[in-house]
């Protein structure tokens, strides 16, 4: 394979350069037939580069922890767009960089631009510990307490490449305010941080187990005060606990929201407990100056100079600045409509950057960007520098500023097409309300699907894709919702469904919603307060007429920038991972994690060996109890099962749930790490005998996923 495996990586640091070797080699394997389908599949996720709904090619996500880019890093991502995809950027609701139409051959060379660069795609996707996000303001928030990035920068280095959160149930997502407005939406995550100051300590208000999707959470608080230390431990803890007692088989089931529903908050926060008793960090200091270099920040003596557009000047003066709490100096949001920018797009901006602002970059949740350190006198030149790149619109973060996945575009779940119908939204709002565009009482946000990864339940008004069948014909559809979002005191609401509409008529809803809430609120009235006010069913009500698909239209069935007839072509996702399903796999997954673990020994690194031991021995447990057919849909049912099935053959190993579990009674010290990889030798080959006694036999896919 001439396009991996000539690549010189000699210049890159040694963890990366082993994460590009390693994807090389499983490219090479997998293209040769010497590796199963979805077990690299399952292995590539972890890597960034996820399955397209293009045939042939892939999207590739970076991780970007709290969205920090540079000025060189923007230019960096845009070469290596137009030479490896279609020359498009894509900013995501998770503050990453995705690129699209990505050929598998290529991923390697893109990792190595991108660790060249500065930058990783490692856990990007998969089961893993997704990226860390945090509100673009954290560190000139004038509302902020402290600056929490330290601690965000300092979390994603502490689980990058950690073992403890390679293989999980499903995937995990942090998020971290800056303030009491939640601007970071912790509400819906799985570990959310609040930053306050308690007797002159730093901590955090901390909150778990929140989520999007089809059946949203609010997350409930675990603390209302955690001493800045203690966060990581905590989450450390945390991921141990959901990775023993997390569903594994049914997918749907398996966030961390749902173990939390099973086993109620208090009983979670007892194991979290009890797992700290094995942590080698109780606590984990963090240096708090750390900071994003900021470059060389421009002086405020720019000349005087007149906008390109008066009046949008102002209006961009209004919703797109905001003082930084750093005296004299202003952040400047860019609205970038979809998140999608081209590369030469890109390149411009950050020239612009470099003359007008700081080298420290965030990248929003919105899709957008915020630019740090610009000098007021700078601000005209500024705006008409953005104006002529079309990113010098008004109207960041305001109901204007509609938020959309890339849907049908190039998204396999995606059910209807989220972006064209984004476009004409954002049309509505200009023109037919133009005040909206300077207020922020609305947000619209839009998925293609009922996943969220538009955030549609964490709109006010929001849309997910959908269906509606019309005798034998289907036509394109979007479930209402409204409710959701946060407000400026940081109450957090997750959105109702209220009815299903063809996607054709979604303008009509945008119109009689805000026609309906201009007439009824009350004088300041937020809208969720209003929603609360007025119930679910009342809004039915409104939209009833606009869901009769007796009445619908032949131009009804056509979806939002398509030329024919709509045809639901729903693909497999891949956000979850995938399963493998062969028992040889499994126990050479075992015998891999204890070879690993045999490894992190030597280098020192003790809580790493112990993990993989004890990752190897429930991974051959497993595999030993699917060939039987065992159910076994959690690690701490495999634990607690195993001695029951074959507690005759492995006697020297029983109880098998104590004996596994020693990892949990204390801390890793060498002594104990010896004698607990010696341990799990011993008994992951006796496992592979064991199967070697067995007949050959697949494994139900589903199973795998324990």
């Amino acid at each position: 394979m001439t396009t991996t495996q000539d690549l010189d990586l000699q210049h890159i640091d040694a963890p990366a350069r082993a994460d590009i070797q390693e994807l090389v080699d499983r490219i090479y394997a997998y293209q040769r037939g010497q590796e199963d389908e979805d077990r690299f599949k399952h292995y590539r996720l972890t890597r960034g580069v996820y399955g397209q709904r293009q045939l042939g090619v892939h999207m590739f996500r970076t991780k970007i922890p709290f969205g920090h880019v540079t000025p060189d890093q923007l230019i960096a991502l845009a070469d290596m767009s137009e030479r490896h995809t279609n020359g498009r950027l894509h900013i995501t609701t998770r503050q990453n960089v995705q690129m699209h139409y990505v050929k598998l051959n290529d991923s390697p060379k893109i990792w190595k631009e991108l660790a060249e660069a500065g930058m990783t795609a490692r856990e990007a996707c998969g089961n893993t510990v997704r990226n860390i996000t945090a509100s673009p303001m954290a560190g000139v928030d004038p509302n902020e307490p402290f600056d929490v990035t330290p601690y965000v920068q300092a979390s994603f280095e502490y689980f990058l490449r950690n073992p403890i959160c390679q293989e999980m149930g499903r995937k995990i997502k942090p998020a971290f305010s800056s303030s009491e407005q939640d601007s970071a939406f912790t509400y819906f995550h799985d570990f959310g941080f609040i930053p306050r100051i308690q007797d002159g300590v730093k901590g955090f208000k901390v909150v778990v187990a929140g989520g999007l999707g089809a059946v949203s959470m609010i997350a409930p608080t675990a603390f209302e005060f955690l001493p800045a230390n203690r966060i990581i431990p905590f989450m450390e803890a945390g991921l141990r606990v959901f990775d023993r007692y997390g569903e594994r088989e049914k997918r749907m089931k398996a966030r961390m929201k749902y173990l939390l529903k099973d086993m109620g908050l208090e009983t979670f926060l007892e194991l979290v407990t009890e797992e700290m008793a094995s942590l080698e960090n109780q606590t984990v200091e963090i240096d708090e100056s750390w900071a994003p270099a900021l470059g060389t920040i421009p002086s405020d003596n720019f000349e005087a100079t007149e906008p390109l557009h008066p009046n949008l000047y102002a209006e961009w003066l209004k919703t797109n600045v905001t003082e930084q709490k750093q005296g004299g100096y202003r952040a400047v949001a860019i609205r970038i409509p979809l998140g999608n920018l081209g590369a030469e797009q890109t390149r411009l901006l950050a020239g612009l950057i470099k003359e007008f602002a700081s080298d420290d970059v965030r990248l929003s949740v919105q899709q957008g960007m915020i630019l740090r350190y610009v000098p007021p006198t700078a601000l005209p030149h500024l705006f008409n520098g953005l104006y002529a790149l079309n990113l010098g619109l008004p109207g960041y973060d305001t109901t204007a500023d509609i938020t959309a996945c890339p849907g049908t575009d190039t998204c396999a779940l995606g059910v209807t097409n989220s972006t064209g119908l984004a476009e004409i939204l954002e049309d509505l709002v200009r023109t037919e309300f133009p005040e909206m565009v300077t207020e922020d009482d609305i947000r619209i946000k839009i998925s293609g699907c009922m996943n969220g990864c538009g955030q549609h339940m964490a709109a006010n008004i929001g849309f997910h894709g959908s269906s509606i069948r019309v005798g034998q014909k289907i036509a394109p559809a979007m479930q209402v919702v409204v409710g959701g979002g946060i407000t400026d005191d940081g109450r957090g609401f997750v959105a109702q469904k209220v009815i299903k509409v063809p996607t054709r008529r979604i303008p009509q809803v945008i119109r009689d919603l805000f026609n309906d809430y201009k007439a009824n609120a009350t004088e300041g009235e937020y809208y969720n307060d209003y929603v609360v006010r007025q119930g679910k069913r009342y809004f039915y009500d409104v939209l009833k007429p606009l869901g009769d698909a007796k009445t619908i239209t032949a131009e009804e069935f056509y979806d939002w920038g398509q030329d024919r007839e709509y045809v639901q072509e729903i693909g497999v996702g891949e956000c979850a991972g995938v399963s493998i399903d062969v028992i040889g796999a499994i126990l050479d997954d075992a015998s891999n994690k204890v070879i690993a673990s045999g490894e992190a020994l030597k280098a020192g690194l003790l809580p790493d060996a112990a993990y993989h031991a004890y990752s190897g021995m429930i991974t051959a447990a497993k595999a030993l109890m699917l060939a039987e057919d065992k159910k076994c849909n959690t690690h701490i049912g495999i634990l607690r099962d195993f001695s029951e099935h074959f507690g005759d053959r492995f006697s020297e190993a029983m109880p098998f749930e104590a004996f596994v579990l020693r990892i949990k009674k204390q801390q890793p010290t060498e002594a104990f790490v010896t004698a607990y990889l010696a341990d799990a030798r011993i008994f992951v080959s006796k496992a592979i005998k064991e199967r070697e006694s067995q007949l050959d036999k697949k494994v139900i896919g589903e199973y795998y996923k324990a």
